[in-house]
């Protein structure tokens, strides 16, 4: 039942701490590998066919190796002590999280947006977004806000939470090796997964991988919060109209479950580097979007974390008696 304590225990540390600016973090290594190998990659490889082969390495590489790293990293702590090694996992494990740095992220948008500062708001959002902020309405800005929230609350919290309870449910692994992993697939995609060059080829690899390995959990996920919607139907029904039209796999199904259950709409015209660009919209647009809809979002992923980790408990209680 160690497991079953690693999981609460680093679930409660993001909760209270998440991501202090300045700490060290596994991301920010595999952000270095990924910079630093990238660089090489494009310097060197100049064709499509090299560059796929770079990218798939590079994927296979960072993920598998993230996995391993942090198995070796825990059983040679916990050779020293029991204790320490247990700290060490729960440490690990809290940062494969980011319900508390989407928590922030979200407030320190509204902060300023709820005291008419919209200026400040705008440059805020920039820190998190893509597309051009300068001249967003306010309205465009909470729908970007919870467009973030939304998208964000499968690869930042409950896929990495997936993946932890599929180790702790795998004989001699537990649940940190698998959770990095996916957040090291995760980070590749952030990074390289673009259609557009430089990394159109380079990062092929990862954005397929990463889509592949979002699936299960993105589809639970929607599952649970048209469970926890009261009106589960409802949100599948505009699920399966809206979402197959979004280029992503994953991402329109997130925000169009969050948009069905809230009854508002996501999606529409957005602007990256001048160029407009449209997205297809998600859900109906019942109730304007408000702060208070992005904090229900947030509310959500919570539940859906804690419902999650709650069965995953009840589960492992029951095999073990």
């Amino acid at each position: 039942m160690n497991s079953v304590i690693v999981l609460i225990l680093a679930a409660y540390l993001d909760y209270i701490i998440g991501d202090p600016w300045g700490w060290p973090h596994p991301v920010r290594v595999m952000g270095w590998i990924i910079s630093r190998f990238s660089k090489f990659a494009l310097k060197y490889c100049h064709n499509p066919l090299t560059q796929r082969l770079a990218g798939i390495l590079l994927g296979i590489f960072l993920v598998i190796g993230s996995g391993i790293v942090g198995y070796l990293i825990i059983q040679t702590t916990k050779s020293l002590h029991q204790l320490l090694g247990i700290a060490i996992e729960i440490i690990l494990l809290a940062s494969c999280f980011a319900a508390k740095s989407l928590r922030v992220a979200a407030q320190t948008v509204l902060q300023p947006l709820t005291l008419g500062k919209i200026q400040d708001a705008r440059c805020t959002l920039s820190n998190y977004v893509g597309r051009d902020t300068e001249h967003l309405t306010e309205s465009e800005i909470l729908r970007a806000v919870l467009e973030t929230v939304t998208e964000n609350a499968i690869d930042g919290v409950t896929a990495p939470l997936f993946y932890a309870i599929v180790g702790t449910f795998l004989p001699f692994i537990g649940p940190v090796p698998l959770a990095l992993a996916y957040k090291a697939s995760s980070t590749l995609d952030s990074m390289v997964g673009y259609r557009h060059a430089p990394y159109t080829y380079l990062g092929w690899f990862s954005a397929r991988l990463e889509d592949g390995l979002t699936l299960i959990p993105c589809r639970l996920t929607v599952i649970t919060i048209a469970l926890l919607s009261g009106k589960p139907l409802h949100v599948i029904h505009i699920c399966q109209r809206d979402a197959p039209n979004d280029p992503s796999p994953n991402s329109g199904w997130s925000e169009c479950a969050y948009a069905a259950t809230l009854g508002v709409q996501l999606g529409g015209t957005n602007w990256y580097r001048g160029v407009a660009k449209h997205k297809p919209l998600l859900g109906d647009a019942t109730y304007p979007i408000t702060p208070a809809s992005i904090e229900q979002a947030l509310q959500i992923t919570r539940c859906c974390f804690l419902l999650w980790l709650g069965v995953m408990t009840l589960l492992l209680f029951a095999i073990n008696r």
